[in-house]
């Protein structure tokens, strides 16, 4: 397994990422919360794994924002169980609000109840837009000690251009936009939250990382691409998963039932399918402190 401060391969890349506009504000980042427990625990997590401080990455050459990645070549290297980290994007753009009021759905509750009910452990990268739309279901998440919430940005603009069409960021826009969609998480109420972050599209540089740096967050990739964006074959989705993951794997999906409407059917036969091979569903912190 590497983990390391690097550019993205464009291999590991997003299939697809959903554009949007806005601008967020430019003030100063608001730190990541610290995680409180919850007041209930899962049999597989546990009261004493929701009080502990979440593990992050010590910054890179010149104060870079760290990067936690497992190439596909690396698969299995250093593993010393089958673990797999299954990660969903909530994505939602700055501008999607009027979308949602007509009736697009950008969250998908039939996934979360569907990872209750087969008790999978997960890590939900959200955006703060997605958390403002959709604040009762950003606490339950946020609440539930299954899951762990993780920053996918604000606005879900680009850190890097070009990124899949999206609209970029400014340098001095980048910190404040992920410390806005830590506020956002904290005045819904969820208090899973972990100092971990996820490029919108995947796509950064040394700049981005450099800039980055006020808002103390390990960036998180992958190496397993679900291939669930705009997808329509379930089983398509399941085969690609099943056929990447390794031990130590980070899986990318989505919550977004406009984008992605076919991850919870593929899920019901991902989890099976991975558990019949020995696997075991963890959280990226649990991946982060394994090393």
């Amino acid at each position: 397994m590497r983990f390391s401060v690097r550019r993205l391969s464009v291999s590991a890349a997003l299939c697809a990422a959903l554009a949007g506009c806005g601008t967020p504000p430019a003030s100063a980042p608001a730190p990541p919360p610290s995680p409180e427990s919850s007041p209930a625990a899962s049999p597989r997590t546990g009261a004493a794994a929701s009080r502990r401080t979440p593990p992050t990455m010590a910054p890179g050459p010149n104060g870079l924002t760290p990067v936690f990645e497992r190439r596909a070549d690396d698969a299995g290297a250093g593993a010393a169980e089958k673990t797999v980290a299954l990660t969903f994007d909530a994505d939602m753009t700055a501008d999607q609000g009027p979308r949602a009021a007509r009736g697009e759905r950008f969250d998908n509750p039939a996934l979360i109840a569907t990872l209750r009910r087969l008790e999978v452990d997960a890590t939900v990268f959200m955006t703060g837009r997605w958390a403002e739309e959709y604040p009762d279901q950003a606490r339950s998440i946020g609440t539930d000690p299954r899951f762990e919430i993780a920053n996918h940005s604000y606005s879900h603009h680009a850190f890097r251009s070009p990124c899949y069409g999206l609209p970029a960021l400014s340098r001095q826009e980048m910190a404040a936009d992920v410390g806005r969609a830590f506020t956002a998480f904290r005045e819904v109420g969820a208090r899973n939250v972990v100092p971990y972050f996820r490029f919108p599209g995947g796509c950064y540089d040394d700049d981005a990382l450099r800039a980055l740096a006020p808002a103390k967050v390990t960036a998180v990739q992958w190496d397993v691409v679900s291939g669930d964006a705009f997808a329509t074959d379930a089983d398509a989705v399941a085969e690609q998963v099943l056929d990447g993951v390794r031990p130590g794997s980070v899986v990318v999906l989505h919550c977004t039932l406009s984008a992605a409407p076919v991850t919870e059917q593929a899920v019901r036969r991902i989890v099976p399918e991975l558990r019949a091979r020995g696997y075991r569903f963890v959280k990226v912190s649990e991946l982060l402190a394994a090393g």
